[in-house]
């Protein structure tokens, strides 16, 4: 049987040097002290711990999964760490080795992000170091490519998700947009600084006491970006906790303050909503916005995480020729839709931080200080429309009328709550009127606890492991850790897998000792603390495991008396010997629970004591064999005195048996030995009831006073108060003394197993392992020199592995040369399989994507890989096997469902494997290839008019902005002017809305709102005149040329913005695009060819912006391959895949589109493409090793894969030219 050692367990103490991340690879990364724990969402256990810091982390940071995986780009488990000493660690998490360390100051790091945006470069990381610097570093050499500093303090950083050359710094006095973000060099300028008052000081809050109803309270909350510092009795920053962009739709910013969440609109620099919390409500300590659906996951300070959802409106909707609503959108409301348990906080138990996943935005994580990690799923229910409360105001939130970007059919079971997007649908179409005979079902969600991880309470501990492993006990053998706490509890943990076996509340206060009597059974002792006498209440109880049935061992003895200060098992687990400060000796029978011997007043005090590993118990059995032949070779004669005898011999024989059973009352013979105050060693022998006095021993003048002994086999040791060690042979009658020069040996004790020498001894400050035969140090650990904590406590847990406990709130169990050594997670037996692909060799996890995504060999989809020709060895094949069978029972049903098409199964495996830039191409490529199958079904003129309805009902999610379809995305910024023109407070604010409405082609109110500017404004002038301009425009000739050459001088002139509004108020919109690409405004020009032009006009525009995208500066081919799906270029999207050697996505793509009728085979270049991608991706199966998919795709590729298809098929002749 295997035992292996290589977990360790944590408690999070009231630091606050904490960070909790979860990444796209599906497992949770948090620091704990100096230690970075890896745990594995799905299954709550712990894959490996990371040890290389020497001070507490602060941050940790997955990397990001957005890029091609291949064999030369394989899936890895890459983790960045930083720690209060500025220190940055770059983790290889699956080898457990550190790949790069880096250093610039020895201060806290604030902040570190992984870099998304390019395709080329994976390995850059930007930090915040402080005060005030921000460097670029390359994380797989170390080297700094640049640095940069600010005015203020940075406390943190974020991202624009939708334009990585925006990146906004919260410092300690306002926030810092910097615009000009680039990997190749620092930003340019100082960034455009804003201040943000407080609305807790802002005088607009003041009265809020005094406003009834929420509209009015938010009405009240006005601008709280300003260019100017506010005066000093405005708090400005300080209470703002976090800073995080949308990553559901573009320009729009949160601000985390206790009490509030501040939405804001960054083109107007205005907040558009306000999530404010009750008087009597529990404060946010944390906001994660989510991608899929525009929600946020909070945490509040008692522990409760909540999901709060937008509020539908149907004026998204609506049209500039229907009616206005009379109550028009007045702000951004978010409806709490599900909250989870809180925890209960007290002085040390608190929250630390949430994580939410990233891929799938259904779970979230809480990390708590005592330890815990809980893991919480969102689960969604389908209720009875009629039995909703329609007075609660808040809109009903509806299931998505798509799985897997294909629309769901009316007659579709529950499906599976995959993810957000899955479970709820887009908010902006539950407001609406939904026509009858509609698939859409109202959902409720809710938050279950799937994941608990509790760790060890706050220190100090002691540890003792169970009986050694032996050939007698290898069938019910447990590997289990005995943990005393300060609390009184005993925590028993199960070594190989590192978990929690049995928590038991035994003690009322702190655990001094605990001492097994059996694999089943220990003793634990604990004291209260003393009184005026020095008096105090002994606990000494005995534990009966799989039970938890706990007894005081001692009876009624234990009040008022002087503190016990060990306790001792013998050998045989048959005495235990209790030593007290200032009282007597006794001696206990185990099994009874009987005393043996207390001994009298004048019995030395003992200093240490421990029992020999000699004994008498096997001539005791010799005798007992003996006497049972002796009596089974007696004759007799007569048939009555035969059956007499035999019924004697059989019940002397049972008594025999039972009496050299341990557990009955036959005793065997043991010895101990102690030392008193002057260092004289006493021997005594106890067998029975008899308690004997053998020999003494004179102390040795080279030690000092004796604090522990150690006994195996003919070697005694002792260790005494000043770090002295002295080693008896007891065989050869030599002693040997050494001096450790270091402070008092506090406990010694012997590595298990036969003939095993090795002894570890514990010191104030730290512990060695020593071999006793040879009499040398092996190995040496010592606090403050080569580790930060202090050893608390130690034993071995096998003969080759020590267990440290510590300060730090830790259990270590290290290799005998006490160096702190990560384990390979692949290495590691977990009691329940792990489903992440990450952890296979690069080779396997690829083949299992390939096996998993289509197997068109096969004439039904199998989970069993044992038919597949796979040539790797057996071992690999059986973990490919493994991780099979580890996916939940849902998603084997998804896999194995023959209906489950090849573009769901696409989305689906990108999800399993969170596969980042996967999960994109999919959700566009299934959603823009059904609209446009649907488009082309749709013959009659009947179907022609449903299917434009069937895609407006169901359009991209607008989180993917310019790729969405163009009439939802005009529709979702006019809903988004209007609010901003509710929320307008001063003149700059009016001024930016005039400006989009007369983008957007809103006249009308753009007329109304240049019409506003009062005559004593400075630009009164101006506007009036520019509404005449704009309601007297006509289409004729003279005009249009004038206003387009003024349009013209003034881009020239450098006012591009007011040329383009000009160009855009005479329909020439496509050359407004045409200029804003040119000044290299890209973004804003696909913005306003999406609102203004028509669809062919549009397609030139954003196909000018394929084109700059794909530039060698640029770099960003697969942002490119997304418009290139929105515009329905699939051939090219082929084409691109194909020339930037994606095989894998290109021949999938390919099948799909062939599949969709979406790829004409009419022409030779065509064909030619299709045979390429074909012929690539059966080579790059062959590579992998999957014959099967590589003889099926090049059979399919015709003439350019027939010499592989040769190769392929003749094995035999490959290898014999080999």
């Amino acid at each position: 049987m295997k035992h292996e050692f290589q977990q360790a367990f944590f408690e999070l103490s009231q630091t606050f040097y904490l960070n909790e991340i979860m990444g796209w690879q599906g497992l949770i990364a948090y620091g704990c002290h100096s230690l970075v724990v890896v745990v594995d969402a799905s299954t709550a256990q712990t894959l490996q711990v990371l040890e290389k810091h020497k001070a507490d982390v602060v941050k940790v940071k997955w990397a990001r999964e957005n890029y091609h995986h291949n064999i030369g780009s394989p899936y890895s488990l890459r983790l960045a760490s930083a720690d209060v000493h500025g220190k940055i660690i770059v983790w290889d998490v699956a080898a457990g080795v550190a790949q790069c360390e880096i250093q610039e100051h020895a201060k806290p790091i604030q902040d570190v992000q992984w870099l998304w945006s390019q395709d080329a470069s994976r390995d850059l990381l930007l930090a915040i170091h402080p005060p005030n610097y921000i460097v670029l570093w390359n994380a797989d050499t170390g080297t700094k490519l640049w640095k940069k500093s600010y005015a203020d303090n940075i406390l943190s950083f974020s991202f624009d998700p939708f334009d990585s050359s925006h990146l906004t710094l919260l410092t300690s006095e306002g926030i810092v947009f910097i615009s000009d973000f680039s990997p190749s060099k620092p930003p340019s300028g100082p960034g455009k600084k804003v201040y943000i008052s407080s609305p807790h000081s802002s005088p607009a809050h003041s009265k809020l006491a005094a406003a009834t109803g929420a509209k009015k309270a938010l009405n009240k909350v006005k601008i709280l970006i300003t260019q100017e510092k506010p005066s000093a009795e405005f708090i400005t920053l300080n209470d703002c906790l976090q800073l995080a962009y949308l990553p559901s739709k573009r320009n729009h910013m949160l601000l985390l303050y206790p009490r509030e969440i501040l939405v804001l609109d960054l083109e107007v620099n205005q907040t558009v909503g306000v999530i404010a919390i009750e008087r009597t409500g529990v404060p946010f300590l944390q906001v994660i916005p989510c991608f899929q659906r525009d929600g946020l996951f909070c945490l509040h300070e008692n522990g409760c995480i909540t999901l709060r959802v937008r509020r539908s409106y149907n004026s998204i909707f609506t049209t500039s020729n229907e009616e206005p609503d009379a109550d028009p959108v007045q702000e951004l409301t978010y409806d709490l839709r599900s909250q989870c348990d809180a925890i209960r906080v007290t002085k040390t138990v608190r929250p630390f931080s949430m994580v939410c996943c990233p891929v799938n935005e259904n779970a979230a994580a809480l990390v708590v200080s005592d330890g815990r990690v809980m893991i919480w799923e969102l689960k969604s229910a389908v209720c009875n429309r009629s039995a909703r409360n329609s007075g609660s105001g808040v809109s009903p939130l509806y299931s998505p009328v798509s799985f897997c970007g294909i629309p769901v059919g009316v007659l579709q079971n529950k499906l599976p709550d995959l993810s957000l997007d899955n479970m709820i649908g887009q908010s902006a179409i539950a407001g609406e009127e939904h026509p009858k005979g509609s698939v859409l079902q109202e959902v409720h969600l809710k938050f279950l606890l799937t994941g608990l991880i509790s760790g060890l309470p706050a220190p100090p501990f002691t540890v003792r492991m169970c009986p050694p492993l032996t050939t007698k006990n290898i069938k019910m053998y447990q590997p289990l850790l005995a943990v005393g706490t300060g609390n009184g509890s005993v925590l028993v943990y199960h070594l190989t897998s590192g978990l929690l076996h049995k928590e038991l509340s035994v003690h009322s206060c702190e655990v001094r000792g605990i001492e097994w009597t059996s694999l089943n059974g220990f003793l634990s002792f604990a004291t209260s603390t003393p009184n005026n006498m020095g008096l105090v209440r002994n606990e000494l109880q005995l534990v009966d495991l799989p039970t938890g049935r706990s007894i005081a061992f001692r009876g009624e003895r234990g009040n008022d008396e002087s503190p016990i200060e060990m306790i001792k098992v013998s050998h045989l687990k048959q005495y235990l010997a209790v030593v007290f400060k200032d009282k007597p000796l006794e001696l206990w029978d185990v099994r009874t629970c009987t005393i043996l011997r207390e001994m009298s007043r004048t019995f030395p005090s003992v200093t240490a004591l421990e029992w020999s590993p000699s004994h008498n118990l096997k001539s005791l059995r010799k005798k007992q064999l003996a006497t049972r032949e002796a009596m089974a070779r007696q004759t007799v004669v007569s048939d009555t005195e035969l059956s007499i005898a035999e019924s004697s011999v059989i019940s002397l024989l049972q008594e025999a048996e039972s009496k050299s059973e341990l557990s009955q009352n036959i005793s065997a013979r043991e010895h101990f030995v102690f030392t008193d105050n002057d260092g004289q060693v006493y021997h005594f022998t106890v067998e029975g009831n008899s308690v004997k006095d053998s020999a003494r021993i004179p102390p040795d003048g080279s030690m000092g006073s004796i604090t522990c002994i150690a006994w195996k086999g003919d070697m005694l040791v002792l260790g005494d108060m000043d770090g002295n060690l002295n080693f008896w042979d007891l065989k050869g009658r030599v002693s040997r003394g050494i001096p450790t020069h270091r402070s008092w040996v506090r406990k010694i004790r012997f590595a298990p197993g036969k003939g095993n020498q090795k002894l570890v001894a514990m010191y104030s400050d730290g512990a060695e392992v020593w071999d006793t035969k040879e009499v040398q140090m092996v190995s040496s650990l010592r606090s403050g020199r080569n580790v930060t904590f202090r050893v608390l406590d130690v034993d071995w847990c096998t003969s080759d592995k020590v267990i440290l406990a510590s300060d730090d709130g830790c259990l270590r169990v290290l290799e005998m040369s006490m160096k702190s050594t990560c384990v390979r997670v692949d290495e590691q037996e977990l009691p329940e399989p792990v489903w992440c692909p990450y952890l296979l060799v690069p080779r396997a996890s690829l083949a299992l994507k390939a096996f998993l995504l289509h197997q068109p060999w096969s004439g039904q989809y199998l989970l069993d890989i044992s038919h597949v020709d796979y040539p790797e060895n057996e071992e690999i094949k059986s973990l490919l096997q493994e991780q099979l069978n580890s996916l939940s029972n849902d998603i084997k049903k998804l896999l194995l469902d023959p209906e489950f098409t090849l573009l769901q199964r696409c989305l689906l495996v990108s999800r399993l494997y969170g596969d980042e830039s996967e999960l994109h191409f999919w959700t566009v490529a299934a959603h823009y290839l059904h609209s446009w199958s649907q488009e082309k079904s749709a013959s009659t003129p009947a179907a022609q008019e449903a299917a434009p309805r069937d895609r407006a009902s169901n359009p991209l999610d607008i989180c993917y902005d310019v790729l969405c379809e163009n009439a939802y995305f005009q529709k979702f910024q006019l809903e988004r002017v209007n609010l901003q023109e509710a929320k307008r407070s001063t003149y700059d604010h009016t001024r930016k809305c005039t400006d989009q409405l007369l983008l957007l082609g809103q006249t009308d109110r753009a007329v109304q709102l240049l019409l506003e500017t009062s005559a004593d404004n400075q630009h009164y002038y101006c506007d009036a005149l520019k509404a005449c301009l704009v309601t007297t425009v006509t289409s004729s000739g003279p005009s249009q040329s004038t206003i387009k050459l003024v349009a013209t001088n003034m881009i020239a002139s450098g006012k591009l913005a007011e040329g383009v509004q000009l160009l855009c108020l005479i329909d020439k919109a496509a050359d407004a695009c045409r200029y804003l690409q040119t000044y290299g405004e890209w973004s804003r020009a696909a913005w306003l060819a999406k609102v203004r032009l028509s669809p062919e006009e549009c397609a030139d525009v954003l196909k000018r912006w394929v084109d700059h995208l794909c530039s060698p500066q640029v770099n960003q081919k697969s942002k490119a391959l997304l418009v290139l799906l929105s515009l329905g270029c699939f051939s090219s999207v082929a084409e691109m895949l194909h020339s930037m050697r994606y095989f894998d996505r290109a021949a999938l793509f390919v099948e799909a589109c062939l599949q969709y009728g979406a790829l004409e085979l009419l022409d030779c270049g065509s064909q030619r493409l299709v045979s390429a991608v074909y012929a690539d991706y059966a080579r790059s199966l062959k590579s992998l090793g999957f014959k099967q998919g590589a003889v099926l795709f090049a059979s399919k590729a015709g003439a350019a894969g027939r010499d592989l298809l040769n190769e392929l098929q003749s094995p035999k002749q490959e290898l014999a030219e080999e």
